[in-house]
């Protein structure tokens, strides 16, 4: 299958990863993956926990350096122009950073004047970023009394004060309820829509699936697919025929019927009352099942044709699920670089590039 990212010619590209090696002791966090984000695009970093996807972040970030290998922002290395790299770049990591006995609004501008943009313009974007992400009215509340929801807004707001062209989102709905989660969806189209570029790591099937432009799968360290998700999709194949009848009874007959339409063992379900039969074809193959069953004494009560997800995908290419294994780049005892053009930190807390 050909590359649809890594084949996207140099000037367009607003990321670019060769050969990433990180190793920590024993434990190797980065095996030489390769992947390119093209411009104004969104790029899912899909994978299980302990894949690798956070330490890829830190490192396009500045907050780590790679062991080999290298990664270049808009054409600015990241080890070497990492000032200039800060200066284009937002990031939002897994748990919100915000200070809790700020308030939402003295956090934004907190922000803004580490980057130096003066304390009238810190004023304007946070007054502005409250608005658009609907903590006004909570913007002179220390972030104590916010809700999980309202600090992940906050933090991916602080992420925005200095206007980055590149977004580093680091599992960004994680442990959003499902109306702030589609909110964060809608806020990243909108972002993509005036040309911000987003590397967006996430183990949401559904997430990538709506939001990517293109998706590089990881496991292990290691890039194991890569392509838009149409394309990933079509890798696994597998369409499948499901039926619901009215009684178990009915499943053997509706099995005899069907069964040469199959491509592999169909399955019987009698608790769920239900068949499924793996099949190629598409709709052809549907209609022609239904074909079978007029004037056939079975009561079908559901019938549908089930193409391929993600969900599909990430098992088929990974074998198994999202293990709770921690990325070793969060646990690391690295020195991080603070926020701010050409500012540096020499603290040992887990600091935030904004």
């Amino acid at each position: 299958m050909s590359d649809p990212i890594y084949s996207v010619a140099i000037v367009n590209a607003a990321i670019e990863v060769e050969g990433l090696v990180k190793r920590y002791k024993e434990t190797i966090a980065l095996a030489g993956i390769d992947f390119s984000v093209p411009e104004g695009t969104v790029l899912g970093l899909l994978g299980p926990n302990g894949a690798g996807k956070t330490t890829a972040v830190r490192v396009l970030s500045t907050l780590i350096k790679a062991d080999e290998g290298r990664a270049s922002v808009f054409g600015m290395d990241v080890v070497t122009d990492a000032d200039a790299v800060r200066s284009t770049i937002g990031l939002t990591g897994q748990y919100a950073a915000v200070d809790e006995y700020l308030t939402g609004f003295e956090n934004l501008e907190m922000i803004g004047r580490l980057y130096q943009l003066g304390k009238s313009e810190s004023r304007s974007r946070a007054t502005a970023l409250l608005e658009r992400f609907d903590l006004t009215d909570a913007g002179r509340r220390i972030a104590k009394t916010y809700s999980g929801g309202m600090r992940r807004r906050l933090d991916v707001a602080a992420s925005l004060i200095a206007q980055p062209r590149v977004l580093f989102l680091d599992e960004p709905t994680t442990g959003l309820d499902p109306r702030s989660r589609l909110g964060m969806w809608e806020f990243i189209e909108e972002l993509v829509g005036e040309g911000t570029t987003i590397l967006l790591t996430t183990q949401y099937l559904d997430e990538a699936d709506r939001l990517a432009d293109s998706i590089v799968v990881i496991d292990e360290g290691k890039v194991i697919a890569r392509g838009t998700a149409d394309e990933l999709k079509a890798q696994v194949g597998g369409e499948r025929l499901e039926f619901t009848v009215g009684h178990a009874a009915e499943l053997p007959e509706l099995r005899e019927k069907l069964a040469s339409l199959a491509v592999d063992e169909p399955i019987v379900n009698e608790q769920t009352r239900s068949l499924t039969i793996p099949v190629a074809g598409g709709a052809d193959v549907l209609r022609a099942a239904l074909a079978r069953l007029e004037g056939s004494p079975i009561t079908i009560v559901d019938v549908g044709l089930r193409r391929p997800d993600l969900d599909d995908v990430f098992m088929t290419l990974t074998g198994h699920a999202a293990e709770k294994t921690a990325d070793p780049s969060t646990e690391a005892d690295e020195e991080p670089v603070a926020t701010g053009r050409g500012a540096k930190s020499k603290s040992k807390s887990k600091e935030t590039v904004r």
